[in-house]
């Protein structure tokens, strides 16, 4: 029996999911996107793009698509929609399950520290100018501008908009993964003094952190939100078995 299965993506691991539940008879799956990136790259399934209308909407989608199970593998720091579809899950009383990968750890030789908000961490960089690099992505940029003494050179997949009206700041465009070599160069070739990011996890920009840590450089971190309520796990083998689970059991090819 064919389920239909929503998940709701951005990230890289709701591209490896899709990648795997692509073409199997067991689940109508549709990976629906936020479009906050102006081009997303390809996906191997039916994507939704676009927001829901908080809780209520994404319940009603549900239950007007006959929906029948939930997988949040959204961004860490994307707390509305996670705590969204929590309620969305509840108001309809399908399961859900949230895809939440690790957080980075401090190693030995690491100089972080952690802060409740971006506009906390912009105070805790200090009155004494800095070069700062920040790599938060494009939102949240305009906190900032509380703390407008420092040099700040901004990473971003997509433009910064409006972009930070501070007296001296620079967007780079790019996207990763990044490798440690490059960052290493990066850093010494604008003079870095702090990095700025989102305890993000995963591999993709794992290597900015390795590259601050033989630097000597303090990392200033913003700390993830508060989990919603609903299971969560961290790999793509329990998302699996949590949807063998509650489908029932069946074949898996690697």
């Amino acid at each position: 029996m064919t389920r239909k299965l929503l998940i709701l993506g951005g990230t890289t691991e709701g591209r490896r999911l899709a990648e795997r539940l692509a073409g199997d008879p067991g689940f109508d799956a549709t990976l629906s996107l936020a479009g906050r990136t102006s081009l997303p790259a390809p996906q191997p399934l039916p994507v939704r793009t676009g927001g829901f209308g908080g809780a209520r909407g994404l319940a009603d989608y549900i239950e007007r698509e006959g929906v029948a199970a939930l997988v949040v593998a959204t961004h860490p720091y994307a707390a509305t929609i996670a705590d969204n579809a929590a309620r969305a899950a509840e108001m309809t009383g399908i399961p859900a399950l949230r895809w939440l990968r690790p957080a980075w750890t401090a190693e030995p030789g690491d100089r972080w520290s952690e802060h409740p908000s971006l506009e906390a961490l912009a105070d805790a960089i200090g009155l004494e100018p800095r070069r700062v690099f920040v790599t938060t992505g494009r939102q949240g940029a305009q906190a900032f501008l509380r703390a407008p003494q420092h040099r700040y050179w901004f990473r971003s997949v997509d433009p910064i908009d409006p972009p930070p009206n501070l007296p001296d700041a620079t967007v780079w465009l790019d996207r990763g993964p990044y490798d440690l070599e490059s960052e290493i160069a990066l850093m010494q070739r604008h003079g870095i003094d702090v990095l700025v990011t989102k305890n993000s996890g995963g591999d993709a920009t794992r290597a900015k952190l390795e590259a601050a840590r033989r630097l000597g450089l303090g990392v200033l971190l913003v700390a993830r939100p508060l989990k919603p309520p609903m299971p969560h796990v961290e790999t793509l083998d329990a998302v699996l078995a949590w949807l063998d689970h509650g489908f029932g059991p069946k074949e898996r090819g690697e």
